[in-house]
């Protein structure tokens, strides 16, 4: 590790791609800290204190949703529309053609993206002012339509600018700028996560071993499940080698986590949007209706329910988007048109249906193990009473498969830079 650290820093140019990142990593932290004014910072932080779910999404802001500052909403809105159209590609001809023209074409859907990200931050925007004004203790004060279009156009801008951070830090290859974005707000929360120990007397240090242990074993687990595959066995009967032709056997991996924190960010929007609306419901003058909103607050301020229910739809929603992304027909067609064939099957349709069935066995432990994860912070809440979020299973699942994939972009450029001075 030590030596490829040296390395890094002996090759300029990687080395300055580093430092870039570095620096906009660091602009991020501080737009962070600027806090839009007007707003009571003390009775906003008790208001996400008192919700896991809004607690969590704080944390991918890294602490600027509980401030309010000018990237309250971090990259929230850029996420959502690139899940849009991922699952627009799957059913629109034309976005899929589209994709199939390579780089012109994802250079097209990242500008569709971008495009609609502006008017869903507009609506995130002001779902979020509305939501809170609706807080027990006042979070706002005097809000007149003024105001509210200026924080909406401030939160707006924040996250397109948040936007451009990371798509420049993802010019450098080093690492996607989203996903290092969001493991840096993680990262960010971990000393004021860490300070909440420092209450605890010596009849908790077993529950503070046990959550360290916990934490731990968690990491090891996900490592696991992020570079776990299966190999296919895939024989090409005729491939040129050299100045001969011949047969060659290689493998076709099949990885065991497909869908990635996909599914978690799903599940997390679908629980988000009844607690949100109903909010709105409270003060409504016809009472079944008010009645109504107020018991469907209950039932997501409901530990148990909560976790069952977040739980089910981590689950639905990684094999709804594994099946979505894993093409064993497209696959099967490939490898037919490359005189590939997996020993055993027949290529052609028996391809595929042996695709889909070891791909389906692949899905089912994944499914459990992100439902875990995401239910994590609530199992050790219920038998430690330690609460934080900064290092719960989704934080620990974000932070290290992000780091796997920027080591493994970093780690790309060393040997391509070896195969330079090799030739």
């Amino acid at each position: 590790m030590w030596k490829k650290l040296f390395s890094i820093w002996q090759l300029p140019d990687l080395r300055n791609k580093i430092l870039f990142v570095l620096a906009m990593l660091v602009i991020f932290r501080v737009a962070a800290a600027i806090p839009i004014p007007g707003v009571d910072t003390a009775n906003l932080k008790n208001f996400f204190q008192d919700s896991q779910l809004f607690g969590l999404l704080n944390i991918f802001s890294g602490g600027g949703l509980e401030r309010f500052s000018i990237v309250a909403m971090g990259v929230a809105p850029y996420i959502t529309a690139s899940i849009i159209f991922q699952l627009l590609v799957m059913i629109v001809p034309k976005l899929e053609a589209l994709q199939k023209e390579g780089e012109y074409g994802r250079q097209k859907i990242n500008q569709y993206t971008r495009y609609l990200t502006v008017p869903l931050s507009l609506l995130q925007a002001y779902g979020l002012i509305a939501l809170l004004r609706q807080s027990p203790k006042p979070v706002f004060g005097s809000l007149d339509p003024f105001a509210m279009a200026l924080m909406i156009l401030t939160l707006t801008a924040g996250t397109v600018f948040l936007m451009w951070i990371g798509e420049l830090i993802s010019e450098k290859k080093v690492g996607n700028g989203i996903s290092l974005l969001i493991f840096a707000g993680i990262i960010a929360g971990l000393p004021s996560a860490l300070r909440t120990f420092e209450v605890l007397d010596q009849s908790q240090l077993f529950n503070l071993a046990a959550f360290f242990v916990v934490g731990l074993l968690t990491i090891v687990l996900v490592i696991i499940m992020t570079e776990g595959q299966r190999n296919i066995p895939v024989t090409y009967a005729r491939r040129v080698r050299g100045m001969s032709m011949g047969g060659v056997d290689t493998h076709l991996p099949i990885r065991v986590s497909q869908a990635g924190v996909i599914p978690i960010i799903f599940a997390i929007s679908v629980i988000l949007f009844p607690p949100t609306l109903a909010q709105f419901f409270i003060g409504a003058k016809t009472q079944f209706i008010a009645d109504g909103a107020r018991a469907v607050i209950a039932f997501f301020n409901d530990t148990t329910a909560y976790g069952v229910l977040y739980f089910l739809l981590v689950i639905a929603f990684t094999y709804f988007y594994t099946t979505v992304i894993f093409k064993p027909d497209q696959i099967s067609e490939n490898l037919q048109k490359q005189g590939g064939f997996i020993p055993g099957i027949r290529p052609g349709r028996p391809t595929a249906e042996f695709l889909q069935h070891t791909s389906h066995k692949l899905i089912f432990p994944a499914a459990i193990f992100f439902g875990g994860i995401a239910v994590l912070p609530l199992v050790v809440q219920e038998f430690t009473g330690i609460t934080s979020l900064a290092v719960g299973g989704t934080s620990l699942l974000i932070v290290v498969s992000v780091a796997i994939e920027t080591f493994k972009q970093i780690e790309a450029q060393l040997t391509a830079r070896d195969y330079e001075e090799f030739l």
